[in-house]
């Protein structure tokens, strides 16, 4: 009504009047009468945007890759953004005369892929595959800068890369070398482990050796200690045999000296029953040996005078004719007499 409008932000719009080209309102979440005729209203929004990408771009070493994210940006000073593009309501209050706030995303949008081509220029392909952490930190840092979202009169809240791929053939080469350095690694693993398998069995191969040289080296000492018990017993053996022969020699010896003591006596005894019987055969020698033997006879047993007297007849057995002899009679010739009883 007479060109007088009622406007009302939310809390999350920064809402700035313009009159004669000179601001004399703003704020967030303003309500208020304006002359439409006379005011030029600047509406901002603040809350968060969010803004998926993807982008098709080469890598370190000339690989195609498409990399695909979302940024997530607010508008940290309003005013700077207004100066920069136009955020003018229409007269309506309800629609903006430009097309600049559409086009506020996009330009966000520019502002990532120049930075993520320079982060690109530095990784290789592989490396963009493995993880994408570095990549988003340099677009971050980027974006960050001064001369980044900054300048827009906005602010980073979040940068995210959902996936990095490359093209089909290249994944298929990246695949089979990756799968055939996977066999070789399985196949490392398994020659690991056979030669551990290999040292473990080595191991307990020279243990048991080991053992073996041991229970030997005991079984030696053993014998050798056997061997020298036997060698102590069998010198003390020799010296006892050498003591024993040392006796048998001394006794031996004192046989000798008793021999030689006892052919001494013999021989002196000998001599002796010689001079007696030279000097008894002297002495007789001129005597009648029948009176030699009657005197021999009358010394001597009744066996010994029946044997004279059969030597007798012996010698005169040709002057005999028969000769008679009982057993009776020879028997009581060869008594002997009784001893007269001592009175």
């Amino acid at each position: 009504m007479f060109g007088f409008r009622y406007a009302k932000a939310s809390p999350t719009t920064y809402l700035i009047q313009y009159r004669n080209g000179a601001p004399v309102r703003e704020g967030s979440g303003l309500a208020f009468f304006y002359f439409a005729p006379s005011a030029s209203l600047v509406s901002i929004p603040m809350e968060s945007v969010d803004v998926p990408f993807m982008f098709r771009e080469v890598s370190a070493d000339f690989q195609e890759v498409t990399v695909q994210g979302q940024v997530t940006y607010r508008v940290a000073d309003p005013k700077v953004l207004a100066t920069l593009m136009n955020f003018t309501l229409k007269p309506n209050g309800a629609e903006y005369v430009s097309e600049d706030p559409v086009k506020l995303p996009q330009r966000v949008v520019n502002a990532v892929q120049v930075q993520l081509r320079s982060g690109l220029q530095g990784l290789l392909l592989k490396d963009l595959l493995r993880g994408s952490e570095g990549l988003v930190q340099t677009v971050r840092d980027g974006l960050r800068r001064p001369d980044g979202l900054p300048s827009l009169g906005l602010e980073l809240v979040s940068l995210a890369i959902l996936a990095i791929k490359s093209t089909p053939d290249t994944l298929r080469a990246l695949e089979a070398k990756v799968r055939e350095q996977i066999l070789k690694e399985a196949d490392d693993a398994l020659y690991l482990r056979r030669n551990a398998a290999i040292e473990q069995e080595r191991a307990v191969k020279e243990n048991e050796l080991n053992t073996e040289i041991a229970v030997e080296s005991k079984k030696r000492q053993i014998k050798e200690t056997q061997m020298d018990a036997e060698r102590a017993v069998l010198e003390k053996r020799l010296l006892i045999q050498a003591q024993e022969m040392q006796g048998r020699i001394a006794h031996e010896k004192e046989n000798e000296v008793l021999t030689e003591l006892r052919s001494g006596n013999a021989r002196r005894d000998a001599d002796t029953k010689a001079y007696a019987m030279n000097a008894l055969v002297k002495t007789v020698s001129g005597v009648d040996p029948k009176v030699l033997q009657a005197l021999a006879l009358g010394s001597a047993d009744p066996g010994t005078i029946i044997a004279a007297a059969f030597q007798d007849l012996a010698q005169n057995a040709g002057k005999i004719g028969t000769l008679n002899i009982s057993p009776d009679l020879l028997q009581q010739l060869t008594q002997p007499s009784p001893t007269p009883a001592r009175k």
